[in-house]
């Protein structure tokens, strides 16, 4: 364990700052101190103390309770949108760079139409059209996610299924479908599991834009871009902590995802093992 804690530091620490958002998300009813939502005007605008070691916002809600149950928010859209793009994308891109021709024409052409919009813009849209809702949040963060899969998993496909092993099974009569899931994909999830960890991480900032412009979670449910946009207006009075703890939370959630997702990157490509 100190020998792979040694070579793989940035894995560990990214690991186990993840495992910890888990572990908070996940167990925010048993140990946050305070209940998130419930009104105190006696208490507003209290700067931290040892009492409320984030203060509390305008209505006497403890900011830290909010944090972590707004990570149950951005957590779980991270994970849900993440899933719906890699399922999408790598099915698409599986037959779009197994089968080619005019499907890998036409899927492709789809991809880029997608990616012509900016990935923010075009969440913002597909969340507005269906309602702002949590459920619609990780559908239309989901279908940003689709196109990035799909290049990924086409252009890994795309260099795999010409090898000899994939001929040989080709000869002995392994059926296509075989083919993709026994020999081609177990190939390609290397660079998939990256980019599912560096996914999530654009999925919680996604997740915040779309809360600070009211198109997530509604009030009073707590949510870290939305306690953000609440507590923006309190920012010239100089009551700073209404917007620091949330800030904070995005902040080593991003980078928690993003620095895990570089070390598993490091780790998983033999070029890089091997220049090490």
């Amino acid at each position: 364990m100190r020998s792979f804690a040694r070579r793989n530091p940035r894995m560990v620490v990214g690991g186990a700052v993840v495992v910890l958002l888990l572990f908070t998300a996940a167990f925010a009813p048993f140990i946050a101190p305070y209940d998130p939502i419930k009104v105190d005007v006696a208490r507003a605008l209290l700067p931290p103390t040892g009492q409320h070691l984030l203060g509390t916002d305008d209505l006497g809600r403890d900011v830290l309770s909010r944090v972590m149950w707004g990570s149950r928010v951005s957590l779980s859209v991270g994970v849900i949108s993440v899933s719906i793009g890699f399922l999408l994308g790598v099915s698409l891109g599986l037959a779009a760079g197994y089968l080619g021709g005019t499907f890998d024409l036409l899927a492709m052409r789809v991809i880029d139409a997608l990616l012509a919009f900016p990935a923010l813009v075009l969440a913002i849209a597909i969340t507005a059209a269906l309602g702002p809702q949590i459920q619609n949040a990780m559908i239309a963060i989901g279908i940003v996610a689709v196109p990035a899969y799909a290049r990924l998993t086409r252009g890994q496909v795309l260099s795999v299924r010409a090898r000899e092993f994939i001929v040989a099974a080709r000869a002995i009569g392994v059926p296509p479908l075989g083919i993709v899931a026994r020999h081609i994909f177990p190939n390609v999830t290397n660079a998939l599991v990256v980019q599912a960890t560096l996914g999530t991480a654009f999925a919680i900032l996604a997740e915040a834009a779309l809360s600070f412009l009211g198109l997530g979670p509604q009030p009073p449910y707590p949510s870290w871009g939305q306690d953000i946009n609440y507590s923006q207006r309190y920012l010239a009075n100089f009551k700073w902590w209404m917007s620091a703890g949330p800030g904070m939370a995005i902040f080593i959630a991003v980078f928690a995802f993003n620095f895990l997702g570089d070390a598993l990157r490091d780790a998983l490509d033999p070029r890089l093992r091997r220049s090490a």
